[in-house]
């Protein structure tokens, strides 16, 4: 095979930006490709952070980069994971056309780039993304439901403005999914924002895709940022595996791990977010499934793979990520997500139409007494089960219940996410309302008035609500609330007694047993001043 080089520095940079918002920049260059020539750099080239090439023809490309600095990087793989993708026919893939997507490279601070082309390689575009560190308040993270802290879009800034289409939810989550980056690792604690804010923008308005890809990125520090729009509770289905979005949740570890192990705090973040996405999903992390792929270059449409609950990308296609160095963690990972949050309850079902019966089951990780409860749509009990084991089991007579809407769940005390869900009609709209907090201004002085305030608002149907008391920067300071409510009008206690004065929000977030979330906040100062 005839080896073409290409060496550039990607003078194009004069040309318009394609779109710049959100603190992230993108810029693409069509390359002219001169074999066996090279190309003279230009001083005037503006600087690039994130990198990413397009290409047309069966051939293969690797570049460098310079640094600021002067010195060139290593020869990289354009697309070292070349199944980072959306679904077959999807929308999203239809975008690329004819074009082969290179996978988004953080280069740091950078000035220039050189190109080597294998075998066919027809045209040549390149992405430049710059996405400066931005200094300003730190990063907000939450905690929603058990959560570890996330830092949301908003914490890092994600352009929500370029987002194509709503997102689409997959019936339900069975597995995850954990990918690196493939970037560079050598990246600040501030500059992680930074990246995220890179690959969306790449992923976006480089690629067509939707949205970025991924669901969830970590960092080697342990910081968590939620990736995909959607809901961070809810099965979106991403653009991170080929065939496999469907049914999945991608994480990615932010850099590359084919021959360094990730950090301890990556590490233990990546546990503690699996243990509590899976969780969510009432999904055994040691169990293993066979998912029948929507296609892919390794696995055509309708091959049934078997899989781990927690797998690598590799083990979905032609591709080596998430890096050696990880994927032999995997199995120690997936045992260390099953120990976490203990206990916790495994795969319930319900199965059974209402007039008739209706039969409960599931698993629990030890044995505990639980409960089966059915509610009407007012929120009344109408039928309960219960019983001692590992194994949950009750059937509700219901042959003689009148037609309308129910809701269930299955619980098995303190300390474990019970499950939940609805039986029967078609559901109201899903709605939270009527947020209040009497009253809005409260002085924890000792004096007997106003000492506390009482959070109200109503649910239009059963759902599990979290309640957050966040700060004038937008940081998280304390879970208020977190637990299963029924429909009707709600309410709990704000006691500020440990909280200093300032101006706060409660930030309530619902999600419905179908998965549908309602949020709101309501805005309450403290002070201890005496009036």
């Amino acid at each position: 095979m005839k080896l073409v080089v290409a060496a550039a520095a990607a003078v194009a940079l004069a040309a318009p930006a394609v779109a710049r918002g959100a603190g992230a920049s993108l810029t693409a260059r069509d390359v002219p490709l001169r074999a066996d020539r090279v190309l003279a750099s230009s001083s005037a080239f503006r600087e690039f952070d994130l990198v990413g090439l397009h290409w047309q023809g069966s051939g293969t490309v690797l570049f460098r980069t310079r640094s600021r600095a002067g010195r060139w990087s290593a020869w990289h793989a354009a697309a070292p994971e070349a199944e980072d993708l959306p679904n077959e026919g999807s929308p999203e893939t239809a975008r690329a056309g004819r074009w082969r997507l290179g996978s988004p490279y953080w280069t740091g601070p950078s000035n220039a780039i050189r190109y080597r082309l294998h075998g066919e390689v027809r045209r040549l575009r390149a992405y430049f993304v710059r996405s400066p560190t931005t200094r300003r308040a730190p990063l907000r993270t939450l905690s929603t439901a058990g959560s570890p802290a996330i830092v949301p879009r908003l914490g890092w800034n994600a352009n929500e403005r370029i987002r194509r289409a709503k997102p689409r939810y997959a019936t339900a989550l069975r597995f995850a999914l954990v990918h690196h980056t493939a970037g560079s690792n050598s990246y600040s604690p501030s500059q992680s924002a930074a990246i995220v804010r890179a690959i969306e923008v790449y992923h976006v308005l480089g690629n067509g895709w939707d949205d970025i890809g991924y669901n969830f990125l970590v960092d080697k520090y342990g910081q968590i940022f939620e990736g995909r729009y959607g809901g961070e509770t809810r099965p979106v289905i991403g653009a991170h595996a080929e065939g496999f979005n469907t049914g999945s949740v991608g994480v990615a570890l932010i850099g590359s791990y084919n021959s360094r192990a990730p950090s301890a705090a990556a590490q233990v973040a990546l546990e503690n977010l699996l243990a509590w996405r899976l969780d969510v999903a009432h999904v055994d992390p040691r169990s293993s499934l066979t998912w029948i792929s929507g296609g892919n270059p390794r696995f055509p449409r309708g091959t049934p793979v078997f899989l781990r609950t927690v797998s690598g990308h590799r083990d979905t296609g032609f591709t080596l990520c998430p890096g050696t160095a990880l994927y032999r963690r995997l199995p120690a990972i997936a045992q260390a997500v099953a120990s976490t949050g203990l206990p916790k309850l495994y795969a319930p079902a319900v199965k059974g139409t209402i007039p008739g019966l209706v039969r409960f089951t599931g698993r629990l990780s030890t044995m505990l007494p639980w409960t089966v409860t059915v509610t009407n749509a007012l929120g009344q009990a109408v039928a309960t089960g219960s019983g001692v084991g590992r194994s949950i089991g009750w059937t509700w007579d219901a042959s003689t219940a009148p037609k309308g809407r129910y809701f269930w769940m299955i619980g098995a005390g303190p300390g474990l996410r019970p499950a939940t869900g609805a039986l029967g009609a078609k559901p109201p709209p899903f709605k939270l309302s009527g947020l209040t907090a009497t009253p809005d201004v409260v002085t924890p002085n000792g004096d007997g008035i106003d000492e506390t305030s009482t959070i109200s608002y109503s649910l239009s149907t059963p759902g599990s609500v979290t309640a957050t008391l966040v700060d004038a920067t937008g940081a998280s300071v304390a879970t208020l609330f977190d637990g299963f409510v029924g429909a009707g009008p709600q309410s709990f206690l704000f006691d500020p007694a440990t909280v200093p004065d300032g101006t706060y929000s409660i930030d309530v977030t619902a999600t419905s047993a179908d998965g549908v979330s309602a949020t709101a906040s309501v805005p309450v100062v403290v002070t201890r001043a005496s009036s």
